[in-house]
């Protein structure tokens, strides 16, 4: 992705995938689960926005699909991760 020349594209998946990130942080600074689910849910939002994102890169051949199938698989682990801590919450 960093070869590619769409630079919006590319730019909404890094924003998408820092929002998972900052949400995750945010909600673990807050004062109670229910907050800290609220910005996990929300983490996970963004997860599932990477995922279709990388999606459509791979379809748009803006991807090497190789590349897009091992970020997908990432992202999928990453979104079962948040699943497991919001069902331990």
């Amino acid at each position: 992705m960093e070869h590619n020349k769409d630079y919006g594209f590319k730019d909404q998946i890094q924003r998408a995938s820092v929002s998972i990130m900052n949400n995750i942080a945010e909600g673990f600074e807050r004062k109670s689960n229910n907050e800290f689910k609220y910005f996990l849910f929300i983490s996970k939002g963004s997860c599932g926005e990477v995922r279709s994102m990388l999606l459509l890169a791979n379809e748009l051949k803006k991807l090497e699909s190789k590349d897009a199938l091992e970020l997908y698989g990432i992202a999928e682990e990453i979104s079962k991760m948040l699943s497991g801590l919001i069902k331990t919450l």
